[in-house]
């Protein structure tokens, strides 16, 4: 569960139902946030590199301090994915989640993980037959959204609905780095045996979810982005081709894209999630392939 709650913003993009929020100016920021900032400039073109937790609690100030003054000074916002309305996103949905074998997804889990399921369907309200029609991963997906919203986490809150809304505000360009087919297809691509672990995975998070969650918070707040990454990334050993799917590959893309983008001047915020920004794979790391240096941004 760690890893759909780090690397994706599907999860609150396709199932939450609340509109987007307001400008974090507009409302009462009562919680101080000094999340992790990072900067890559040539002599005429700035990228900013801003660490994002896709779905937040109420009242954190943290678009603010350098953070705004980055996002207000540039020209353009770079998300991993346009937030999708619902119509659009339940049409690519869909077909990618709907299981196309025939068998029920019970009978895919292994017998011994079967009432581990059942219960944390329960837990979380959901009728156990209510999704034997859909692949593995999307019920993963699924359990982590209702989980964050048990924890008093909202999309409407994220950090991609917040810089949404101001970017609309300020008439800025918004655009991805990936559509939203292709962050679905990354799932759907996965072995049948790698779904399910990954949903098994989810089941067994349940039950320390909320301390779990509240800590990556904490960190997340702290700008303390290794032990953020840490926390986040901590079991992806045992999921190799999740890790390798879901991050490695996706950042040394983002890297590229990057090393293309600086040679067009100009300024960009790109806000990603935060589990992408650290560690020896991280996007700053696949930079220094390309001789581009991420800087940290004190404040």
């Amino acid at each position: 569960m760690k890893i759909i709650r780090t690397l994706l913003p599907l999860t609150m993009l396709l199932l939450a139902s609340a509109a987007p929020a307001q400008v974090a100016a507009s409302a009462p920021a009562t919680i101080p946030a000094d999340p992790a900032l990072w900067v890559v400039k040539d002599k005429d073109t700035t990228v900013y590199l801003f660490g994002t937790v896709h779905a937040l609690k109420p009242h954190l100030g943290w678009f603010d301090s350098a953070v705004r003054k980055a996002f207000d000074s540039s020209g353009q916002l770079m998300l991993e994915i346009p937030l999708p309305d619902p119509a659009t996103a339940q049409k690519v949905v869909l077909p990618l989640a709907t299981d196309t074998t025939g068998v029920p997804l019970t009978q895919k889990l292994p017998a011994g993980d079967r009432a581990a399921y059942a219960a944390a369907m329960t837990r979380l309200g959901i009728p156990p037959a209510a999704l034997e029609k859909f692949e593995p991963w999307f019920v993963a997906v699924t359990l982590s959204q209702l989980a964050l919203q048990k924890a008093g986490f909202s999309a409407a809150d994220g950090a991609e609905a917040t810089l949404t809304a101001a970017a609309t505000a300020q008439h800025k360009p918004i655009a991805g780095l990936e559509t939203l087919q292709q962050q679905l297809g990354y799932f759907h691509g996965l072995s049948q045996a790698d779904q399910v672990a990954f949903l098994v995975s989810s089941v067994k998070d349940i039950d320390k979810f909320d301390g779990m969650i509240n800590a990556m918070l904490d960190r997340w707040k702290a700008g303390d982005a290794e032990g953020l990454s840490a926390l986040m990334n901590e079991d992806l050993t045992s999921q190799p081709n999740l890790y390798r799917v879901l991050l490695v590959e996706r950042n040394a893309r983002w890297a590229t894209w990057i090393a293309q983008r600086m040679k067009t001047p100009g300024t960009v915020f790109i806000a990603v999630g935060a589990g992408h920004l650290a560690g020896k794979d991280s996007v700053q790391a696949q930079l220094a392939k390309y001789r581009l240096k991420a800087v940290r941004i004190p404040y």
